[in-house]
């Protein structure tokens, strides 16, 4: 089987005199070259009052790439369910598989930033069980009939969701990043997300392990299932380019960790960059930044892992010249 490469559109935003509504543009400008040179599909994250990776809702901004492209299926990486009112979410879901054509797919999580939980008074000890009967929620919804609810989060009498969606069924994604949590979600039969972060090859051989374990432990019932690894890459013109997108990747790596590891230092939106104890070896040694080939050397490694679905982030920093050259040299 070949790798598929799918596109990130994440929305990076470290320079906020640059306009948000050129970055969505940019975005757009991604998505649509992303299609042309073949991407297999786009992602898009969510976050809320922070820089880093801006779609307060992202199936706005697939509503928008949907209109701006022709047929490449767009996923959500990931909606964060404990945040959310699910009667609602359903039915902008269902509304945006309308508004799409039928090309979203719906990637879902619970989430990872304390500051974005305790902004909606969400306690982040509860994301695991609201995940948890979110997702049984979501899922009870998408297909149509009248759902009535009753649990620590939800009271109500039946409703049924409109408008009806063009999909008959919306394919879910979960995200997972221990083996335990890849293994289970895939046994029970979600697509995965997942990402190593700024991690090494042991941490993606764990990842893939777990989702190739739960597949071959199917007997055969979960080969139709998809496991997809968000990683950063950068196809860079020289080396020159390439130690300076390290650089944007090591400081993009002090932003997440502020927000990741800490209860978040944030002003004015804009999260403050912390001390990290990876320096920017580490993050060159982890990631995919490099020229020609020195990328086509790091990919063959995850091949031999049997990764074969890399959702590539190349908007860690880099400019949108940048990234469009980037994905021009990879697509060679």
């Amino acid at each position: 089987m070949a790798m598929r490469f799918s596109f990130y559109l994440p929305c990076y935003w470290p320079d906020l005199g640059y306009p948000a509504q050129e970055m969505y543009r940019d975005a757009v400008e991604e998505g649509q070259l992303a299609e042309d040179l073949g991407f297999d599909t786009l992602c898009i994250p969510e976050h809320h009052f922070i820089n880093y990776l801006t779609h307060p809702q992202p199936l706005l901004t697939a509503v928008k790439v949907a209109a701006a492209t022709r047929a490449i299926k767009i996923i959500t990486s990931v909606l964060v369910l404990p945040i959310y009112d699910i009667r609602r979410l359903a039915g902008e879901i269902c509304q945006t598989d309308c508004l799409t054509d039928g090309r979203i797919e719906i990637g879902v999580g619970r989430g990872a930033f304390a500051y974005e939980f305790n902004r909606f008074n969400v306690p982040p000890e509860e994301s695991r069980a609201r995940f948890d009967d979110s997702l049984a929620l979501l899922e009870a919804l998408l297909t149509g009939k009248e759902t009535g609810w009753k649990s620590e989060w939800y009271d109500f009498e039946p409703v049924a969701i409109t408008p009806h969606p063009v999909q008959k069924s919306i394919p879910i994604w979960i995200a997972a990043l221990s083996y335990p949590a890849i293994y289970h979600s895939a046994k029970r039969g979600y697509h995965i997300q997942t990402t190593p972060l700024r991690g090494g090859m042991e941490t993606v051989k764990t990842q893939a392990t777990a989702f190739n374990d739960a597949v071959r432990d199917a007997e055969g019932t979960l080969d139709h299932l998809k496991f997809s690894m968000l990683r950063m890459l950068y196809v860079a013109r020289d080396q020159a380019d390439a130690d300076e997108k390290v650089a944007m990747a090591y400081e993009n790596h002090r932003r997440f960790c502020n927000v990741y590891d800490t209860p978040g230092t944030v002003k004015d939106g804009a999260i403050v960059p912390i001390d990290v104890e990876e320096s920017i070896d580490d993050v060159r040694d982890a990631l995919l930044i490099g020229t020609v080939p020195e990328i086509i050397d790091k990919l063959g490694a995850y091949n031999d892992l049997r990764v074969m679905d890399l959702l590539l982030n190349m908007g860690f920093g880099a400019s949108h010249e940048d990234v469009m050259g980037s994905m021009e040299r990879f697509a060679r």
